[in-house]
């Protein structure tokens, strides 16, 4: 707000001069005719004045209704929804969410993430990341790292040309951009190491790659000014992805590690990590080993008694264990540390005679001792490597005694060729060990972890270097999406006018531009191997550079520098010493001094160093460290321009990292500099969302039924497709949106074109009207998908149907089979039965006729004589006994039908076992119970039978025993007049 006070008031001041030269010029009005045109170009300015005193006038009332519901600002979870856009709107926005303890913001294309400076576990958990992984659709959740994240690895996932991402995470230091690559590290080795297939593989690689972390910051971050765990080196991890988009790999590129923070702190900073990780971590055994003990200072370790949340040698030696660097390189590695400790308490006097080398007191000569004992090198040579030259003269070496300077820049030398090649032989054992093969994977994704741009009191080539990278950084981001989207306006037809922004391009130029900029000045200065003069190199860059808008000079400092004016803001370089640090000599007699180590470690890291220093020296070629740097970041950005970038913005609340403090004017220095208020301006005042016709056509497609969905779904390719078909078919899907909008709402036509535009290839949509397609899509899909519930539905009932109808149909089918199964087992019986029955039949018809034979000649006898006695053979045999006798005889086989066909009134006696045989007989003899003419009983008693032939006179008992009879007939007919079954055969054969 207090920006736009003042261009408010600027403005205004503007207004009240051309008020008051109007005033002179009515004064002469009178004078004639040019009077009377100043009078019409005076009238013209007071228009355009007005004009623009309103439009400041309407701003400003913009921006206090925008400002007035303070309650609601913390809700603006992107940016570009912000109205009026504005440094003042965007930084009231930030800061209520920040005060409501919400840390990211959607800026456009850009992830806001503001440092809470304190732990917020909840926000990283590990329920957290597979809820953003497993969403549907993650941008619909709140602003979060994860998002980002997950955004390209569904790019990965679904081939997005171009499909190698990078996610650039910039910022200030102090910022938060190392725990914002530190959650990213952990999401994607969570999300994309998840498979269940060689897991022990995938862990392995997890444990590596988040293990690397630690052990790279130790190495590698450092205490400053404004940052506790600063980045003094860049990197880039690059998380390799095989065809199924697991991790399976990584590797690290790193860029100036700033190795002179090694001999060199500035006040109240600290050196790297490692070493306080050292003296607060080690033990007793160890500091014996190291000779560290614990009272002994260290001038090469300043503010020892500052305790960071980083002072953690476990944390380090767990990580070293997990990229599998074994205890005896652990020992290595920590011992010649503690021997570059003890070589930073060497100082060196005066000589007494000037051909006399420095000399050296008590306490440095054992400081001396420890250091040659540590890193295993003779200590005679040690110290005359430190305290003598060689000199080359022809093919003789002339050795000369250095001076109390240049020893102790001899000194320092060793100690920062020796840590910047351990720093190097760790990235290397990093990618050894996790990095995997080319066959293996086949996209990346990269995490750019840079450190953010410095202004301290005093900068040197470092502090250049470093603000060099973040302009290129800051171009990429500007041609990528700043100056890209609005040529894209153009290309596709909009009506556009250009939002200005700042492009640093100047700045580049006078930074790494040919034929002349500081960095070819600065090499060829090195080439020619002459002393450095300080103010020499000024004159020289005023002479050469003064065309440059982007360099000044002070004209009234007395240190030799020069200003540079970068887009974050002027910084003052001075040129002591720069020259320097930009040739980082390291004399030949110190690189042979280490090869010959009895340390194998310390050997291997200057075992080719002296075939590239004597190749360097025959072609006269100086490599220095701005050459080095540029060519490292050069193949950096080509690497970033071939991948789609992600961009995450970080920044620093308050310069004392104090948690939940805002400082305003802390971070609308950050928000204008990094440019994101011109991003958040680009993106409302124009289409945020733009996408080709094809894809609209495959997601809002169904909203029309339009025939082309499918086929663009078949064979979609931008190249071959007619655009004028597709257009008109994405103008009827928004016709059909925006009439049924038109119903619920009030929308004018010129609403409708501030909302769309419809280019030659793309749509062009703002984000409410992409909630307004994205409405109506849902509605029709839940249209769609009602009914295909009710098909499918309907299917399944007729699907039941049939079922049940063919199950009927089998259980009938069975069932028949079952019965004729049965009726064939009847018949079989039935056969069965006859036979016997025919057989019995056959058998009682014999008896029948023998017993009638037996008969007739007894009637012949009976004539003959009177009242013989029975013979009793006769009655043993069965013969009946005449009803005159009064003897009962038992009759034994005789058929029952010939005793019944003609007997009027008999009483049968029947004897039989049980009621079910009992039964059985009655339904056999058709014999009903109690029914006139005959009387039946079943009870047994004793009485006699009379013979067929003659009138029966008494009862007649028989004795019946198991008789097929049982099942002749089951089934008689209830008929009182009708004899059947077996009587009505014997009746047949009878008559």
């Amino acid at each position: 707000m207090a920006n736009v006070k003042q261009k408010i008031l600027f403005k205004n001041k503007e207004v009240s001069t051309v008020n008051s030269s109007d005033g002179t010029s009515r004064s002469l009005e009178k004078t004639g005719r040019p009077n009377r045109q100043k009078e019409k170009i005076n009238g013209v300015k007071d228009r355009a004045q007005d004009f623009r005193k309103s439009v400041i006038d309407s701003l400003e009332e913009d921006i206090r209704d925008f400002l007035i519901n303070e309650a609601e600002l913390h809700t603006y979870d992107d940016l570009t929804k912000v109205n009026p856009v504005t440094p003042s709107t965007v930084l009231k926005c930030l800061q209520a969410r920040y005060s409501a303890k919400v840390f990211y913001t959607h800026a456009g294309c850009t992830l806001v993430a503001l440092n809470p400076f304190q732990p917020v576990p909840h926000l990283y958990s590990l329920d957290v990341m597979k809820e953003y992984h497993s969403a549907p659709q993650p941008q619909e959740f709140k602003p979060h790292i994860f998002i980002v994240a997950e955004e390209a690895y569904r790019n990965v996932q679904g081939q997005v040309e171009p499909i190698n991402q990078s996610l650039v995470v910039s910022g200030e230091s102090g910022a938060g951009k190392t725990w914002t690559s530190r959650c990213l590290m952990k999401y994607y080795a969570t999300v994309a190491a998840s498979s269940q297939k060689c897991q022990d593989t995938v862990e392995k690689i997890e444990r590596r790659v988040l293990g690397s972390n630690p052990l790279m910051e130790a190495f590698g971050n450092a205490c400053t000014l404004r940052n506790s765990n600063s980045s003094r080196f860049g990197k880039y991890i690059q998380l390799q992805l095989n065809g199924s988009q697991l991790l399976v790999g990584a590797s690290v590129q790193t860029y100036l590690l700033e190795k002179t923070r090694v001999a060199f702190q500035t006040p109240n900073e600290r050196n790297f990590h490692i070493f306080y990780q050292m003296m607060k971590g080690a033990t007793e055994k160890q500091r014996l080993e190291w000779m560290l003990p614990l009272e002994q200072d260290f001038a090469w370790l300043p503010h020892a008694e500052k305790t960071l949340e980083e002072d953690c040698l476990q944390e380090t030696v767990e990580a070293m264990i997990n990229l599998g660097i074994d205890e005896s390189k652990r020992t290595q590695i920590f011992r010649i540390l503690a021997g570059l400790l003890q070589l930073g308490n060497v100082d060196f006097s005066p000589a007494s005679e000037e051909a006399q080398t420095c000399d050296l007191d008590e306490r440095s000569k054992g400081f001396l001792q420890k250091t040659a004992d540590l890193l295993h090198v003779p200590l005679d040579e040690l110290e005359s490597c430190l305290t003598v030259r060689t000199l080359h003269a022809g093919k003789q070496n002339v050795l000369k005694p250095c001076s109390q300077s240049e020893c102790g820049v001899r000194r320092d030398c060793l100690a920062k060729a020796i840590y910047a090649r351990l720093f190097e032989w760790l990235v290397r054992f990093i990618n050894n060990s996790m990095c995997a093969d080319s066959s293996m994977w086949c996209n990346f994704i990269g995490l750019l972890d840079v450190y953010g741009f410095e202004c301290f009191l005093l900068n040197n080539l470092e502090q250049l270097c470093i603000n060099y990278a973040n302009e290129k950084l800051q171009q990429h981001f500007v041609a990528h999406y700043l100056k890209a989207q609005q040529e894209e306006y153009v290309t596709e037809g909009l009506q556009w006018s250009f939002i200005r922004y700042q492009d640093n391009q100047g700045c580049l130029d006078l930074i790494e531009g040919s034929p002349s900029s500081i960095f070819s000045l600065l090499n060829e200065e090195c080439r020619l191997n002459r002393a450095s003069d300080a103010k020499q190199f000024c004159v020289r860059l005023q002479k050469e550079l003064s065309d440059n808008a982007s360099i000044s000079w002070d004209k009234f400092s007395k240190q030799p520098h020069f200003t540079v004016a970068h887009y974050a803001g002027k910084v003052s370089y001075q040129i002591e010493g720069m020259m320097e640090k930009n040739k980082d000599p390291v004399p030949p007699e110190l690189i042979s001094l280490l090869q010959n180590s009895q340390d194998s470690l310390l050997h291997s890291l200057f075992a080719d160093g002296d075939r590239e220093s004597e190749g360097l020296r025959r072609h006269s070629k100086v490599v220095t460290v701005v050459s080095k740097f540029r060519n490292s970041l050069e193949s950096l950005m080509k690497i970033l321009h071939s991948t789609t970038p992600h961009y995450t913005r970080c920044i620093k609340p308050n310069p004392d990292c104090r948690p939940l403090t805002f400082k305003r004017e802390e971070v609308i220095a950050q928000l204008e500099a990094c440019g994101i208020v011109e991003t958040i301006n680009i993106s409302a005042a124009g289409f945020p969302i733009r996408i080709p016709y094809g894809s609209f056509l495959q997601r809002y497609g169904l909203i029309t039924n339009t025939r082309l969905t499918a086929q663009i779904n078949q064979m979609y390719s931008p190249e071959m497709s007619n655009q004028t078909v597709l257009g008109s078919a994405v103008e009827d899907v928004l016709n059909v949106v925006l009439k049924r909008c038109a119903t619920h709402s009030i929308l004018s036509p010129d609403d409708n074109i501030n909302m769309l535009h419809c280019g030659r290839t793309k749509v062009f949509l703002t984000h409410s009207l992409l909630e307004m397609l994205e409405e109506h899509r849902n509605r029709v899909r839940s249209q769609k998908a009602f009914c295909i519930q009710c098909c499918w539905r309907r299917h399944q009932t007729r699907q039941h149907s049939l079922k049940r109808q063919a199950a009927t149909r089998l259980q009938a089918g069975v069932r028949s089979w079952l019965v004729k199964r049965e009726i064939g087992k009847w018949h079989k019986a039935a056969s069965v039965i006859q036979t016997r029955w025919r057989r019995w039949r056959a058998w009682m018809d014999a008896l029948a006729e023998a017993e009638l034979d037996d008969a007739e000649d007894f009637m012949e006898n009976e004539a003959s004589c009177v009242l013989p006695k029975l013979d009793p053979l006769l009655k043993e045999r069965g013969s009946v006994q005449l009803s005159s006798i009064q003897e009962p005889v038992m009759v034994r086989g005789w058929p029952i039908g010939l005793v019944m066909a003609s007997a009027p009134s008999v009483t049968v006696s029947l004897t039989a076992t049980g009621f079910q045989q009992i039964k059985s007989m009655m339904a056999c003899l058709k014999i009903p119970f109690r029914n006139g003419e005959y009387k039946v009983k079943t009870n047994q008693f004793d009485q006699g039978v009379a013979s067929i032939r003659a009138q029966p006179r008494g009862s007649i008992k028989m004795h019946l025993q198991r008789s097929p009879l049982l099942y002749a007939d089951m089934h008689p007919v209830n008929k009182t007049d009708l004899v059947t079954g077996f009587n009505q055969i014997l009746l047949e054969d009878r008559a």
